[in-house]
């Protein structure tokens, strides 16, 4: 009798040890699973997307204590629920790259980049800027020093077009040479707090997930 339990065991811990060989272990080749996730757009020219750059796909999320106000809460949702990939962090996130990109270069007269990040009319400010500038031989020696806070200040979706605007609270140091380089306005020792309403434009509907400039006004 104890000779056939002694069989019996030897046997179940055989096949265990196969079924371990065959079923806990991975093989050295054998590839991870597939993770789900989505390829984002370029995030430098236009930087502002307002779409999670990677990882799982996940419900949107507003975070809206922080970030929107209660009468803007509504109008983000309805953003939210058009384009089910639009995240407010993301966006703001974008969004305060934007406003670094833009000023830096209006204050070079870089059109080419003003062109990509904002819209007709508000380019046309700019580059109007940027002209007037050029012919009275004046230049810029402009520092973008911190943004301290950017925060939705209204949304809105209009049919199928979403604007949302931001008021950056930035600090800036301002310099304007003359043409021959002579100091007339400003310092670069002292930077001065700009409050800035920009509004952010985009149809829901396209394929491009790049929000553009639709307006520029003062906090």
């Amino acid at each position: 009798m104890i000779y056939e339990i002694v069989i019996l065991a030897a046997i179940a811990a055989f096949l265990g040890l196969r079924l371990y060989s065959v079923l806990g272990q991975r093989s050295e080749h054998e590839e991870e699973p597939a993770r789900h996730r989505f390829d984002a757009p370029d995030s430098q020219v236009p930087p502002v997307t307002g779409h999670q750059s990677a990882g799982p796909r996940e419900p949107v999320r507003l975070r809206s204590v922080d970030n929107a106000s209660s009468a803007n809460e509504s109008a983000i949702r309805a953003i939210a629920s058009a384009d089910p990939r639009f995240d407010l962090l993301a966006f703001l996130d974008g969004a305060k790259a934007a406003y670094g990109m833009i000023l830096e270069a209006f204050w070079e007269g870089d059109k080419e980049t003003l062109r990509e990040l904002t819209d007709d009319d508000v380019y046309a400010g700019f580059a109007a800027a940027i002209d007037a500038r050029t012919e009275a031989g004046e230049t810029l020696e402009n520092r973008l020093i911190r943004i301290e806070d950017a925060t939705v200040h209204s949304a809105d979706i209009d049919r199928r077009t979403a604007r949302i605007s931001v008021l950056f609270v930035s600090d800036i140091a301002s310099l304007t040479r003359d043409k021959d380089g002579n100091v007339i306005a400003g310092s670069l020792d002292d930077a001065v707090e700009s409050r800035d309403i920009w509004t952010f434009r985009r149809n829901v509907d396209a394929s491009d997930p790049n929000w553009v400039l639709d307006e520029t006004d003062q906090g």
